[in-house]
């Protein structure tokens, strides 16, 4: 399953690691966007297999951010 951005903006951090288990809504990267800290949530519970972006890129809106499995 992709983990997509849900709006643009720049990667501030990234919270997890491939390979770590998360739950449902545990935050996995949070954006920022107009001086807004905005945290994109997994959207079920998994393995992070693969992270897609670096802290710093820009991201658009439907962007793939991570893959969970």
């Amino acid at each position: 399953m992709d983990i997509k951005a849900t709006m643009a903006g720049s990667v501030w951090k990234i919270v997890v690691e491939e390979g770590q288990s998360v739950q449902e809504n545990d935050d996995v990267v949070i954006l920022e966007s107009m001086k807004m800290e905005i945290p994109i949530a997994a959207e079920s519970a998994g393995t992070i297999k693969a992270i897609k972006v670096a802290e710093g890129d820009f991201v658009n809106e439907g962007d793939v951010i991570a893959v969970i499995e």
